[in-house]
């Protein structure tokens, strides 16, 4: 979440999906099957909403209240 709130989102409130994934992955170093959990643990909790395109996501009002 820490990822998807430091971009300010751009038109209807998305946020690219590479703009979450770049860091978890290269600068966190996640493993791809851990982006994944983590992401589809996001949308489980419903903090992030994944467009079904897969391009974008973005961030529900009960992601706006976790801690930062």
């Amino acid at each position: 979440m820490d990822h998807a709130r430091a971009f300010e989102p751009i038109q209807d409130g998305r946020i690219y999906i590479e703009k979450i994934n770049y860091p978890f992955l290269d600068k966190d170093g996640a493993s791809p099957a851990e982006y994944s959990a983590g992401l589809r643990y996001a949308i489980e909790h419903g903090w992030l909403e994944k467009h079904e395109s897969g391009t974008y996501v973005k961030i529900l009002h009960a992601g706006t209240l976790l801690p930062g």
